[in-house]
C-alpha cells in the first residue's frame, strides 16, 4: 500500500513564501507598455530642454535693452530686473537636461558609449542647473547703466558661474564625440558626423570666446546652442522608435 507524503510545515511555508513574492513580483512589475511609457516621457524632457533654453534667451537677447549678443555672453541676462527669467531658463532646461539623461540611458544601455553619453549629458543639465543659481556680475553696460568694460572685482557668483559654465561646456562637447562614436560603431555615418560637428563648434566656439576673439560671445552662443539642440536631435529619433 502506498503512501502520501504530506508537505512539511517548513515546506509549506517555504512554498507558500515563494508564491506569494512570485505573485507580488508579478503585479509590481511594469509592463513594456509601461516601460516605453515612461522612456518616451523622460526622452520628451530631453527633447524641449534646448529649444526651450535656446528660444527664451535669443528672445530675451532682441529684445532687453543695453544686451549686444556680440559683446555680452547669454548668461548676463540673468542680471536686471528681468534676470529672473533667464535664472529659471538656466534652471528648468538644467533639470530637464538632467532628467531627461535617464531616457537615453534606457534606450543606449547594452551600446558603445551607452554608459557615457547619459553621464555626460546628465552632468551638462545640473551645470546648467548650477549655472542659474551663481550668477555672474554685470558687466560692460549690461544691464543698462552699468559702466563699460570688465567689473572691477568678481564675485561669487561669476566665479561659481565660470565653474558650472566650464562643467557645462566640457561634458556637452564630450557627450557629442561619445555620441558620434555610438553612431560610427552602428554604421551611421550622417549622425556621427553631426554628432562630431556639433561638439567641434562648441569647442570652438568657446575657446574663441575664452580667447578674447572678436564676438567671441557670438561665437559660443552659436557653439552651446548647436551642441545642446543635437542632444535634443538624437534624443527626439530615440523617442520616435522607442
Amino acid at each position: 500500500m502506498s503512501t502520501v507524503q504530506l508537505p512539511t510545515t517548513s515546506t509549506a511555508t517555504t512554498a507558500a513564501t515563494t508564491a506569494s513574492t512570485t505573485a507580488s513580483t508579478a503585479t509590481a512589475a511594469p509592463t513594456p507598455a509601461a516601460t516605453r511609457t515612461g522612456t518616451r516621457a523622460l526622452l520628451a524632457c530631453l527633447v524641449v530642454a534646448a529649444p526651450l533654453w535656446a528660444v527664451v534667451s535669443l528672445t530675451q537677447a532682441a529684445c532687453r535693452e543695453g544686451f549686444d549678443i556680440t559683446r555680452h555672453p547669454l548668461s548676463a541676462l540673468s542680471n536686471g530686473s528681468l534676470g529672473w527669467l533667464q535664472i529659471g531658463n538656466f534652471l528648468l532646461a538644467g533639470l530637464l537636461t538632467a532628467v531627461g539623461a535617464s531616457g537615453l540611458r534606457r534606450v543606449m544601455r547594452g551600446t558603445p558609449g551607452g554608459t557615457w553619453a547619459p553621464r555626460l549629458v546628465r552632468l551638462s543639465g545640473l551645470g546648467m542647473a548650477a549655472a542659474g543659481v551663481f550668477v555672474m556680475d554685470p558687466a560692460d553696460g549690461f544691464p543698462a547703466g552699468t559702466p563699460a568694460g570688465p567689473p572691477a572685482t568678481l564675485g561669487p557668483g561669476s566665479y561659481g558661474h565660470m565653474a558650472a559654465g566650464s562643467i557645462t561646456f566640457t561634458a556637452l562637447i564630450a557627450a557629442c564625440y561619445v555620441l558620434g562614436r555610438h553612431f560610427s560603431r552602428a554604421g551611421r555615418r550622417g549622425p556621427a558626423a553631426a554628432s562630431r560637428v556639433a561638439g567641434t563648434a562648441l569647442l570652438l566656439g568657446d575657446g574663441w570666446a575664452m580667447g578674447g576673439g572678436p564676438a567671441g560671445t557670438a561665437t559660443l552662443a552659436v557653439g552651446a546652442i548647436t551642441a545642446m539642440l543635437w542632444v535634443s536631435v538624437v534624443a527626439a529619433r530615440a523617442r520616435r522608435t522607442t
